[in-house]
């Protein structure tokens, strides 16, 4: 495996993107000249404003019926952008476009994996973005390596870009034996700590019956010298409950110590069945054994399991980094992904102090305040400093008002901006000559993001800070930003 791409990322500024587009446009011989950009959210009025600046003509519509669509498109549009608030919205615009022109580019976000896969199936020239997917491995490195600016598996191996020399390197990344090591002791205290109450009663009464039967096995082999076998079925009668095999004259105190197992191991008992019946019908989200045990060192906490959320839970599992994610509402969609996945998760709210510290806050790796609320980030990460002052802290930001500036969030951690991101991708992927020459993926600094562009590697992209297009009002389309870009 190719384990190093080195090339000196240029910058590409509103002057080269004016060129490039010019270029595109004087190409495009038989489409259109403009691009039309279909929905409301901060990210489609980003687009717009973005592809408006480098002197781009973008028609942009908010929420387009059929007329609309068929009047946008009497002209055939160099490539249609569908960035909109919901799954099933993008995938009734896209074949709506295509119904209308089918050869026209088309660019859209959605996050349902097979709903993607039935958009590149079913419609030519179809790109499925997800901004989930495009932030994850930005995310994820900045949880697992202070150095790094991405990390993801590529099927291989795991690859990390490194800032080196003004330049930006990829190479073969790898935990540390000590962060190795720290993970592999977390593993297993977690199977002997558990976190919830169901499990804790399970194990102790599990625990207190095996121990029950051991001793007993132990005092009738060593002290009586039964044979194995007679000696685990005595042992055995003894922890069901109906007392001793047989007699043992002159031994009053082994038989005393059988009444008082089996008074015990009542107990036990009952504990081992409410710990049963609370696993059995309660939501099951950590495992007592095996891949759903909770961490307790050497992992990371992710707060908020949105889309965002699970696809940073999944990206640090495919790099061997134990996780735990922590939601607050009982119904939310992902949770039962996230069980399947073998994602240990805690219903809680991730600002509550008490809960990071059950969580092992101060032996953790990261925290990562990814919800689609950036006040409750905010809060999170507040509350993670309070716990743990020296925890690494990410945060997702870019879509609320407040937090417009994300800059002004870097005291609080590592910060990154999925609207900004998420538009140099589409940006590049609307304004590439061709097919081939499409971005692969993006990596998201604190200033600026960088776009994979094939044979040039990692290209500095510039994307306006603000979202006023002109063209459609910002402020009341909060909700559907949420769920364009990964709610929860």
């Amino acid at each position: 495996m190719s384990c190093e791409r080195r090339g000196e990322p240029p910058e590409v500024g509103q002057a080269q993107l004016v060129d490039k587009v010019g270029e595109m446009v004087a190409n495009q011989t038989e489409g259109g000249v403009g691009i039309l950009v279909i929905g409301a959210t901060t990210l489609a009025r980003r687009v717009c404003a973005s592809l408006g600046e480098s002197g781009h003509p973008v028609d942009h519509l908010a929420a387009p019926d059929d007329q609309d669509l068929r009047r946008a498109l009497a002209t055939p549009p160099a490539a249609i952008a569908v960035l909109v608030g919901d799954d099933l919205s993008a995938l009734r615009y896209a074949l709506a476009v295509r119904h209308v022109r089918d050869s026209v580019r088309i660019v859209v976000t959605v996050f349902d994996r097979t709903v993607a896969q039935q958009l590149r199936l079913l419609l030519p020239d179809c790109v499925p973005v997800s901004p989930a997917d495009l932030l994850a491995p930005t995310l994820a490195g900045l949880c697992v390596d202070p150095d790094a600016l991405a990390v993801w598996h590529d099927g291989q191996g795991a690859v990390a870009v490194r800032p080196q020399e003004e330049r930006l390197v990829e190479t073969a990344w790898r935990a540390s034996p000590a962060a190795r090591r720290q993970a592999l002791l977390g593993r297993l205290r977690g199977q002997l700590q558990p976190h919830d109450a169901d499990a804790r009663l399970l194990l102790i009464g599990l625990l207190g019956i095996v121990a029950v039967l051991v001793l007993d096995w132990i005092w009738l082999v060593g002290v009586f010298h039964k044979p194995v076998s007679t000696a685990f079925l005595e042992a055995a009668r003894v922890v069901a409950g109906v007392g001793p095999a047989a007699p043992h004259a002159g031994h009053p105190g082994y038989e005393v110590v059988s009444g008082v197992a089996m008074l015990v191991t009542v107990g036990f008992t009952a504990l081992l069945t409410a710990g049963i019946v609370d696993r059995l019908f309660g939501p099951r989200l950590v495992g007592v054994l095996g891949p759903r045990v909770l961490p307790r060192s050497g992992h990371v906490i992710v707060v908020g399991l949105g889309q965002v959320g699970l696809r940073l839970c999944q990206t640090l599992r495919q790099l061997g980094v134990p996780v735990v994610g922590v939601e607050r509402e009982p119904a939310a969609p992902n949770l039962r992904l996230a069980r399947s996945m073998g994602i240990p998760v805690v219903l809680a709210h991730g600002e509550d102090r008490a809960v990071l510290a059950r969580l092992g806050l101060g032996r953790a790796r990261a925290l990562a305040a990814v919800g689609s609320h950036e006040l409750d980030n905010i809060a999170v990460a507040v509350a993670a400093h309070g716990v743990a002052p020296d925890v690494r802290v990410v945060l997702r930001a870019g879509e609320d008002e407040a937090t417009a500036e994300t800059r002004a969030l870097l005291p609080l951690g590592l910060t990154r901006d999925i609207v900004r991101t998420s538009a140099a991708f589409v940006t590049a992927q609307l304004t590439a000559e061709r097919a081939a020459a499409a971005p692969r993926r993006v990596v998201a600094g604190t200033d600026r993001d960088y776009v994979e562009l094939p044979g040039r590697g990692l290209v500095s992209w510039s994307v306006p800070a603000g979202d006023d297009c002109g063209h459609v009002p910002g402020g009341g389309e909060r909700d559907s930003v949420r769920s364009a870009l990964g709610a929860g």
